[in-house]
């Protein structure tokens, strides 16, 4: 017999209850209302000019996405049945808010850039098209430690790729011509609209046939929760301030990010050989995907599809690896391995005051002390694969979030916009349930094993 623990259930009522309030409107609104307060300080106070060009855009559409929201409420207080406040009505004005705060300051920025403003970018966005002319021309986006040392010393760091090869191929359309559709980050957009559209629709084709069916009205409410959590997970991905502001000023995150939501959603809908093909590309794109790999690939063990998740997870980062390997061995090491670990010729300006950071850059040894830190995280999560592996695309992307997580605050070099990876994947898990009701083996899976047998 399975015996529920009791705060759990207290955690998920107190969730849903906030979520579900006026029909989702009430969270809407302190969404946007929130937001809008957080660009416009942005854009008073950021000492980066790329992110002040973002405030001053963004605080407008979270302000008319704030608007719009209180007039729903409005309305629903007289119509509550109005298909204006409905959970179609509320992916509108998310696409609207998407549009407003993301794609137009970002469209804005590529444009003044390409007319000649130098303050319109962050570096994120010049390295990346670094490297894409450099795999144009060299057939790989690494400089070698002896090219790099040839640099002034001022532009050192800007020599260095700190991201899979996979990556360069966003700067490969500015390496072939020069306009502001060809900046790297509308090319970041696409691919993170994509990666999210394909995510969405594997979900929503996700048939309602396994586990103890369900029937008529009940059948229906599961699969409104899971379309308004759905919708909930879109949103953490799109306008939440952090990846909002990052993709348009910077970008590279977010497409290895939608990726890795692809890749829960397909595990969701028992597509265990396309989870492994698009945690792949997100593994041949950036670091960050590798721990949702692994995860994904146990997950796939308990399904007897270990193998199938694999030969993408692992073997398309190793094909992106291969040919840069070929090319030069001592660049691919000098930008992948040695620059992130902190030993590289310069060092690594992330240096948001986490917990990883504070212990590294105050205590006597302390980048030792950290990194056994990390060490013992990374160990504990290994144990908890080892007992309880996720048998669920839920229990996955709550793994992988909180792991993310604690690796962020644990790293000795950590960015805060790293915190949109475990933001969003936890806000995605809820829209990974089947909208049927599963075993219940299953469900006490998905509650992070917060089981006992009895």
């Amino acid at each position: 017999m399975i015996v529920d623990d009791p705060t759990a259930h207290r955690r998920r009522w107190h969730w849903r209850t906030l979520d579900n309030a006026a029909g989702g409107l009430a969270l809407d609104l302190g969404l946007y209302a929130v937001s809008a307060a957080f660009a416009a300080i942005t854009a008073v106070t950021s000492t980066l000019l790329p992110h002040r060009a973002w405030g001053a855009v963004a605080a407008v559409g979270y302000l008319l996405a704030t608007l719009t929201v209180i007039a729903q409420l409005l309305l629903r207080r007289r119509s509550p049945t109005s298909r204006l406040t409905g959970l179609s009505a509320r992916w509108v004005v998310t696409g609207l808010a998407w549009a407003t705060t993301t794609l137009l300051p970002l469209a804005w920025q590529s444009i003044d850039r390409a007319g000649g403003r130098t303050d319109r970018a962050q570096e994120e966005v010049l390295v990346v098209e670094h490297a894409g002319s450099r795999l144009l021309e060299h057939g790989t986006p690494y400089l070698g430690p002896d090219a790099i040392a040839a640099l002034p010393p001022g532009e050192q760091l800007m020599g260095y790729t700190p991201y899979q090869p996979g990556m360069a191929m966003f700067g490969l359309p500015r390496a072939l011509l020069d306009t502001w559709w060809t900046d790297s980050r509308v090319w970041f957009a696409v691919g993170t609209a994509l990666a999210l559209a394909l995510a969405v629709a594997a979900l929503r084709r996700t048939p309602a046939t396994t586990g103890e069916a369900t029937a008529g009205q009940a059948a229906t409410a599961a699969t409104h929760r899971r379309d308004a959590a759905l919708l909930r997970g879109v949103q953490a991905a799109t306008v939440l301030p952090i990846c909002a502001l990052t993709l348009a000023t910077g970008g590279d995150d977010l497409p290895v990010l939608a990726l890795c939501l692809l890749a829960l959603a397909f595990a969701a809908a028992d597509r265990p050989g396309r989870a492994g093909l698009a945690v792949g590309l997100a593994g041949a794109l950036k670091l960050f995907a590798w721990p949702v790999a692994l995860v994904l690939i146990v997950w796939g063990l308990t399904r007897r599809a270990g193998t199938r998740v694999a030969v993408g997870a692992i073997g398309l980062p190793i094909a992106a690896l291969l040919p840069a390997l070929l090319v030069d061995r001592d660049a691919l090491t000098e930008n992948v391995l040695r620059f992130p670990l902190g030993h590289g010729l310069v060092t690594s300006p992330a240096q948001s005051p986490f917990p990883g950071y504070l212990i590294a850059s105050a205590l006597p040894a302390g980048r030792l002390i950290a990194a056994a830190l990390l060490v013992a995280a990374g160990v504990a999560i290994a144990v908890r694969l080892a007992r309880r592996p996720p048998r669920t695309a839920v229990a996955t992307a709550l793994i992988c979030g909180y792991g993310l997580l604690a690796a962020i605050a644990l790293m000795p070099s950590t960015r805060f916009g790293y915190l949109l990876y475990p933001l969003a994947l936890l806000t995605w898990a809820p829209a990974l349930h089947r909208p049927v009701d599963t075993p219940t083996a299953a469900v006490a899976d998905e509650r992070s094993g917060r089981t006992t047998s009895a």
